[in-house]
């Protein structure tokens, strides 16, 4: 770290304590040149991620909008909201893991999609009506079919 005083990079730190609810670090340093005390900050960098649309709009990652997805899906599902939860965390660590910070909304959907399927059968097919925009009966109908055969 360099000294604000006689700008040389050699300092040791004194003291460290976290503050603001463990976010920050903060460090009380001297310099190993003039004997200057500073103190310094330390915080993580939350790079936001982004999400592509189909129609090329991008916006903020929201955690709450995929549980608002997954809510209406599993309506009257024997299924918990901490297993919602969980899979919403899930797709965020999903993305956080593959290193990107912008991503289509599709891949989002297709991880949804395919985690839901294990969770509820019912659920997925109410997710995927949505997501994947069935325009008709066959379309629920092709898609029964695929997870039955899936089953075999």
């Amino acid at each position: 770290m360099k000294c604000p005083s006689c700008n040389q990079v050699d300092s040791k730190v004194l003291e460290s304590r976290t503050i603001e609810d463990s976010t920050v670090m903060k460090r009380r340093r001297s310099c190993n040149e003039c004997g200057f005390r500073f103190t310094t900050y330390e915080r993580i960098e939350v790079i936001p991620l982004i999400v592509v649309k189909s129609d090329g709009t991008r916006e903020l990652f929201s955690h709450e909008k995929i549980l608002r997805g997954l809510n209406y899906a599993c309506q009257k599902r024997p299924i918990t909201f901490d297993q919602l939860e969980q899979l919403a965390r899930e797709a965020e660590n999903f993305i956080i893991n593959q290193g990107i910070y912008e991503v289509s909304s599709s891949e989002i959907g297709e991880y949804v999609v395919d985690k839901l399927r294990e969770i509820d059968e019912i659920a997925y097919i109410r997710f995927a009506s949505v997501y994947r925009q069935f325009k008709d009966v066959d379309s629920f109908i092709k898609e029964i079919t695929k997870l039955q055969n899936k089953k075999m």
